[in-house]
């Protein structure tokens, strides 16, 4: 298995995901990331064609838009985004710490493809929280 130090990678400056099961570990049917991110950042609105997001809160909270839909996350709560939905999350006020599940799996594809792998981060790609990253 890969060392999980490869699999942790920075978005911007407000998102750190670390890719804990890959498309290819699960056959395709799903993927899972562990992600932070700090208080009040929030995604574009934006949809995804090949899969539907799954999010469970492990800490924190989460505000989600997704079509007519509105709703506050805490700790404990899960929510289901369908494909082809349009959607925004914000992370509430003291931030949030959550999973993330695609099926089929995708996003952790899209993270490893797009984002900065947290080893080679710089100062302006790193997390500008006060709150710490595990």
């Amino acid at each position: 298995m890969t060392d999980i130090g490869d699999r942790s990678y920075v978005l911007g400056q407000g998102l750190r995901a670390t890719i804990l099961a890959t498309g290819e570990e699960t056959g395709g049917r799903h993927d899972l990331s562990d992600t932070w991110q700090p208080a009040g950042e929030m995604t574009p609105l934006h949809l995804h064609t090949r899969y539907e997001e799954r999010l469970w809160v492990v800490s924190g909270g989460l505000s989600v838009w997704a079509g007519d839909e509105f709703v506050e996350l805490r700790s404990g709560d899960y929510y289901r985004i369908p494909t082809h939905v349009p959607h925004a999350i914000r992370s509430g006020p003291i931030g949030c710490h959550a999973l993330h599940i695609s099926t089929p799996a995708g996003f952790a594809e899209l993270i490893a493809r797009s984002a900065t792998p947290a080893r080679l981060a710089t100062p302006s790609t790193r997390w500008t929280s006060t709150s710490s990253w595990p």
